[in-house]
């Protein structure tokens, strides 16, 4: 070999536990090394490549930075979706509502406005998900994903109507349970005919219990009233739902702080999606926000905002519609106000039963339904006590029975850990029969509205 500077060049390359120097001049073979995307490189040149490499990433990253901007934000959630197209029933809303008074008119094409803006409100939780973290991201989906329902909610709250805030919320949980799980089962049985899907059994059954929990809090103050046995009439079943709606707050608190601390002894529901995550090479495929972190947080602002103002006009048109179209309030409050909170959910319910990922539709229609039952309607109750209303969880015989035979048939189709589109079928035909039987119930109380 020879030593001459300008014949030669010398590079270092590992012969098993020996290091020798490789002559360029001579023809013996040169073992080639793998690049980092997985190419054949010459070892004298490997440094180059991961230089190049490492300058790529960096030029990607700031590419990808520098396409996030305002106006594209505002594209992005203003014009791809789709959905988007119902935005403009919002403002004509409004403007009926000075210029006829139409309360049918108002009512519907306020559903219609609220709609959209329930479903930017998920993407922009979402969004802001990348910044926060899997966990405070999980947590911030489930809470704006049921904003609108809490919006409509305080406002109801706010006009003295008790029992629109009940209907509307107990509407809620049962449109989760058994319209948007049931379509969810139904269309991932029909899509994937030919196996049995399954779903964590252990995570259905905590939510199960939870939700059972809930019908308890709700079942005893009706109970207490329709026996006649309260201590002093109509106080005891308040102090009894206003202390009941703490502990069940408690309970749900202590279930987040479960699932926060004790996280990686529990299933995870997005396990499939990092396990699909994963390439050839075996490196991860990387999701980027679309929207900035302060973007994301703006636009939640903006959105709860309009969705706010909406809801006013929603719920002011409430008796309106249910007098020019002869329809039952309770009809409206338990079955249509859900419909329009629960738009998001549904979509993105059906889209992970779709692509096989029922852990992640068990965490959107029950997860929602158990928010609902634990937090928003005690929540609701405080609220209520500091409004100095008489908010309390005698939902009525009526509610209260729908409701614990409800919970008692999705136990039932749960505890088994897997799905198809028998049991799909089953529960939205138990949806379409609590529809009409709400269709045909008068509210034998209407002094609280």
């Amino acid at each position: 070999m020879s030593s001459s500077r300008g014949g030669s060049i010398f590079g270092i390359a590992k012969m098993g536990p020996m290091e020798e120097r490789i002559d360029l001049d001579s023809e013996e073979e040169i073992p080639f090394t793998s690049s980092p995307n997985g190419s054949k490189v010459h070892p004298l040149d490997f440094e180059k490549v991961c230089s190049a490499s490492r300058r790529g990433s960096v030029n990607s990253w700031i590419h990808k930075q520098s396409r996030i901007s305002p106006l594209r934000s505002i594209y992005l959630v203003l014009m791809t979706a789709k959905i988007n197209i119902l935005l403009p029933f919002g403002p004509l809303a409004i403007l009926l509502h000075y210029l006829t008074r139409n309360h049918v008119l108002v009512f519907f094409l306020s559903m219609l406005g609220i709609t959209p803006l329930a479903e930017r409100l998920g993407y922009a939780t979402e969004q802001l998900a990348f910044f926060t973290g899997p966990t405070i991201g999980g947590l911030l989906n489930a809470t704006f994903g049921n904003a609108t329902e809490l919006i409509i909610s305080i406002y109801a709250l706010k006009n003295g109507m008790i029992r629109i805030v009940q209907q509307s919320l107990l509407g809620s949980i049962l449109s989760n349970m058994l319209l948007v799980l049931g379509c969810s089962f139904f269309t991932g049985g029909i899509v994937h005919y030919n196996k049995v899907q399954e779903f964590n059994q252990a995570t259905a059954s905590v939510n199960s219990g939870l939700l059972l929990m809930a019908v308890m809090g709700i079942m005893f103050p009706a109970v207490l009233h329709f026996t006649h046995t309260e201590v002093h009439a109509g106080k005891s079943e308040l102090a009894l739902s206003r202390f009941s709606s703490c502990i069940m707050l408690v309970a749900y608190a202590s279930y987040i702080f479960f699932q926060l601390k004790h996280q990686s002894s529990l299933p995870n529901p997005n396990r499939d999606v990092d396990e699909e995550g994963v390439t050839e090479e075996g490196s991860e495929e990387e999701e980027s926000a679309e929207i900035t972190q302060w973007e994301a947080i703006g636009w939640l602002a903006v959105l709860t905002l309009s969705v706010s103002v909406l809801s006013g006009y929603l719920v002011d048109a409430i008796e309106g519609a249910s007098d020019a179209l002869n329809i039952p309030v309770a009809f409206i409050s338990v079955i249509l106000l859900p419909i329009v909170g629960n738009a998001a959910e549904h979509a993105s319910a059906i889209m992970f039963a779709v692509k096989d990922k029922l852990d992640i539709t068990i965490g959107v229609a029950i997860g929602s339904s158990t928010q609902i039952s634990m937090f928003m309607i005690p929540f609701c109750v405080v609220v209520g006590w500091l409004m100095g209303k008489s908010m309390d969880l005698n939902f009525q015989l009526f509610e209260t029975a729908t409701l614990f035979i409800a919970v008692i048939v999705v136990t039932f189709m749960l505890q088994e850990g897997k799905s198809n589109y028998l049991k799909g079928l089953m529960l939205i035909l138990c949806y379409l029969i609590v529809a009409a039987s709400f269709f045909v119930h008068v509210d034998p109380s209407t002094d609280d509205d």
